[in-house]
Order: structure tokens, then C-alpha cells, then sequence
């Protein structure tokens, strides 16, 4: 641990680095800075000394960068989200163009002039249609919140770094109204009744959870994830909320008696309303339920499809694996074009929710396997199921375990559509691939505005 009372004056900062933080050097030595920009002359405090570099805070700016711009919302640098809200949109899209770029060249080997400018979001704003917030009996006190001994509660996020301790939201600019109005309702309901906020340390209270979903259409869905089975108390507050905003079409609640405030292994109650909401992608109806994976940007999402659609180059006679389908969603968008279609995924629930939404849009040329791609990608699966034209995966931020990358060359797809959230693991599972395969081209997509996060598609095809 470096000394806190180091300081380096005047430095300037250079760049974006990995994870959004920014870069400068002192002396030679990398320094890795919190709430910077590209341009930003500051005074930094060391918190970390490394082996090859420094983690540092800023504690004064001389000068600001022309790139920087004033933050829109009221929790900036507190909540722990949307770090780049600072950074003009125009340069977050040219730094997570460069993280491809210097991903697939370092790694990969891959020209630059094969990454195609990325595909910005329409909305910066309020294009989430999914936020978790959470109860918490201890607020995350604020420079401006006054001095007390007492931690009120809160509900919001998570403090950076923080399982305890809860930042009190009032407005977020990610999801759209009445999103806003309905959590702060909620809270005010729980103040004037004086219903216990959770104590994640002592496990104690009621109130754990409020979980808000919206389609295209204004439609919005709200579950309450509650600590105690108090039936009375609970339809209290959802039938408040239903009678506040016509906008809300669909309640649940769920009953988490935990220690952890996940949810996936139990079952939502369905106290009002519609069953699920009812998402419109190019003509294909898709049911999301409480539990539903859905990408939370669904405008980006639509456009990564249709590049992944391109991509394959699907003429209506092929067979397509569809890897780490999640709930079919890409499966289905390109099922009307192939031949058959096959998804693999290890969510028995999303598997569900791909096979009840191929028979709501009646698709019946799709089949979906539950199981860890490891395990069910095989050999024996190709034989038995038919070798594929095209392979389209989208694995997570680890990308493929070694086994699928030799299962998928045993395979030899004519072309493999790469979707990815994480482009130095993508890289270099190409460079894997490199033997048998040659990527054509990868199309970066802004699915996350504000955050470093960056989403690519890369075709590859056989040698």
C-alpha cells in the first residue's frame, strides 16, 4: 500500500484504459485514474502502489479537456454507474471503437481496416428496459447528506465496492418514466408505513428488492422481492402502484427468505395484470416474464441481430447451431431464414422461454438442448443432430472453453457469426479458431452508453 499522502502535481491525462479508468504516466510509470478524462490536467493522490503502476485519485483539476461534458444526472460519481456520463458520446464511441481495434491486433493479428465503425445507440438515455434496485437499512452517506449517527435507509444501487450499503436514488436517467416515479412512490409508502428496509448484514427487515421492466410500447412490469410473506403488506403496495399508474400492466411478487438476494431458483407470484409483457422485434413477438433474460437495450439489441442476420448469410437452406442461445432470441430472429436451427444453452428457464416463444410466433424449424456447452457440444452431438453451415455463438465475458473451440473446428461451419461482450477474450478465441478460419470482418455495437462496455460481432469463415 502506497503512502495517501503522495501526491504527483500537474499531470496530464493521456488516454482510456482498460475497464474506463484513465491513463496517465509520472516519470515513466503508469498511473490508473478514477473520474478523468483524456485532456484533464489534475493533481493526483496514490491509493495503490503495483508492481508496474500506480492507482490514483483525482484531488484538483487545472485544466478540463475539451472532450469532457457537464454530467446530466444528480448521482454521477456516486452511484458507481454510467463513468463516462462525463465524456462527450461522440469520443465513448471512438474509445470503444480503439478497444476493438487494439483487442484484435494484439491478439488476433487482425487488420484494423476489418472493424467496421461502430454502431452508435439512438438513445443515450433512458434505454434500459430492466433496472434492479435495492432496500437497504443503510444508506451510503453523501458529502451532502448531514452529519448523523444514524444511517437512514435507502433504496437505489449499491455502493461502488459496497454489499451493504445502499445509494439513494431519486432520479436515474436510464430507464424511462414512470420508472422514476414508481420507486420513489414505493419508497414513500414504506416511510409512511414504516415497513422494515432490509439489513443484508443481520438479515433482517422486509422489503429486499424492486425490479422494473418496460417494452417499446410503454408497458412496464414491476416485481417486489420481499424478505417476510406479509400478504396484506405486499398488496398494499402493488395495488397502490396500480392504481398510480396505468402505464404498469403486469405485478409479481417474490418471497426470499435467503441469505442472498438472488432470485433465479425461486418462483414469482403473479398477484395482477398480464402474465408477461410482449416485446415487437421486425415482426417477431417475444414474451419476457419476471425471470426472462431480455437485452436490456433493445434498440441496440434489434441491431445486433441484424448484423448477426447478415453475417450469416443465411439463403433458407442451412443448419444453424445457435450457442449459448439464452432465450432463442437470435435463434428465432433468423430461424424464418435457415433450414433448422438449433439452440444450446445452460438455463433450463431460458430454454423454455426459446421454446414457448417459437410456438407464440410459430416457428417449428428450431430445437433446443439444455446443458453446459462443454459437456453437450461434441462430437456425438454433431453427428446425431447434423453437422452445421453456420455456427452463431455468443458466449459469456470468459468467451468458449477449449473443448467448444475444438468441437466447432470438428464441426466446420462454413462461417461462424461471433457475438460478444468482451473483445480481448473474443480475440482471442479467434486467434483459436485461426487455424481453420479467417475473420472477414467484426462489427462493434454500442449496446451500453456511459459505461466502457462494448458489443462485437466478428464473422469468420472456413479456410
Amino acid at each position: 500500500m502506497a503512502k495517501k499522502h503522495k501526491i504527483f502535481e500537474h499531470v496530464e491525462i493521456e488516454k482510456i484504459a482498460a475497464k474506463g479508468k484513465a491513463l496517465a504516466r509520472v516519470d515513466g510509470v503508469v498511473v490508473f485514474v478514477s473520474g478523468a478524462v483524456p485532456g484533464d490536467v489534475v493533481d493526483l493522490q496514490v491509493l495503490r502502489k503495483r508492481k508496474n503502476y500506480y492507482e490514483a485519485k483525482v484531488i484538483k483539476f487545472h485544466h478540463y479537456s475539451k472532450d469532457r461534458v457537464e454530467p446530466k444526472c444528480q448521482h454521477f460519481g456516486i452511484c458507481g454507474g454510467c463513468k463516462w456520463q462525463n465524456l462527450d458520446y461522440q469520443y465513448q464511441l471512438q474509445y470503444k471503437q480503439q478497444e476493438v481495434v487494439e483487442a484484435f491486433e494484439h491478439i488476433a493479428s487482425v487488420s484494423p481496416e476489418q472493424v467496421r465503425p461502430i454502431i452508435a445507440s439512438d438513445n443515450i438515455f433512458y434505454y434500459r428496459n430492466k433496472l434492479e434496485f435495492t432496500f437497504s437499512a443503510h444508506r451510503w452517506l453523501t458529502e451532502q447528506d448531514p452529519i448523523s449517527e444514524e444511517h437512514p435507509p435507502a433504496l437505489g444501487f449499491h455502493a461502488p465496492g459496497m454489499f451493504d450499503k445502499v445509494v439513494d436514488i431519486y432520479q436515474c436517467l436510464l430507464q424511462k418514466e414512470p420508472s422514476n416515479q414508481i420507486r420513489n412512490l414505493v419508497r414513500d409508502i414504506a416511510l409512511e408505513r414504516d415497513y422494515e428496509f432490509y439489513n443484508i448484514r443481520e438479515h433482517t427487515g422486509f422489503l429486499r428488492n424492486l425490479i422494473i421492466r418496460n417494452n417499446l410500447a410503454g408497458q412496464f412490469m414491476v416485481i417486489l422481492q420481499v424478505a417476510q410473506d406479509r400478504p396484506d403488506d405486499v398488496a398494499y403496495i402493488l395495488n397502490t402502484l396500480r392504481e398510480h399508474f396505468p402505464q404498469i400492466v403486469s405485478l409479481y411478487y417474490i418471497v426470499n427468505q435467503k441469505k442472498n438476494d438472488s432470485y433465479a431458483d425461486l418462483e414469482p407470484v403473479h398477484f395482477w395484470g398480464e402474465k408477461f409483457l410482449i416485446e415487437d422485434l421486425d415482426g417477431l413477438k417475444f414474451r419476457v416474464h419476471p425471470k426472462s433474460f431480455f437485452q436490456t437495450n433493445t434498440r441496440q439489441a434489434l441491431n445486433l441481430y441484424r448484423v448477426a442476420k447478415e453475417f450469416a448469410q443465411l439463403t433458407g437452406n442451412e443448419v444453424v447451431y445457435d450457442l449459448y442461445t439464452g432465450t432463442g432470441t437470435i435463434a428465432l430472429y433468423v430461424a424464418r431464414d435457415a433450414k433448422k436451427v438449433i439452440g444450446i444453452e445452460y438455463i433450463a428457464e431460458a430454454i423454455e422461454d426459446a421454446r414457448e416463444n417459437a410456438k407464440f410466433n410459430q416457428i417449428d424449424n428450431t430445437e433446443f438442448f439444455v446443458g453446459d456447452m462443454k459437456d453437450v457440444m461434441n462430437q456425438d452431438f454433431i453427428i446425431n443432430n447434423g453437422r452445421p453451415d453456420v455456427i452463431i455463438l455468443d458466449p459469456p465475458r470468459a468467451g468458449m472453453h477449449k473443448s467448444v473451440v475444438e468441437a466447432i473446428k470438428f464441426a466446420s461451419p462454413k462461417r461462424i457469426v461471433y457475438v460478444s461482450c468482451n473483445p480481448a477474450t473474443q480475440a482471442r478465441d479467434v486467434q483459436l479458431l485461426s487455424d481453420k478460419y479467417e475473420l472477414v470482418v467484426t462489427q462493434p455495437v454500442d449496446m451500453f452508453p456511459h459505461t466502457y462496455h462494448v458489443e462485437n460481432v466478428a464473422l469468420l469463415k472456413l479456410k
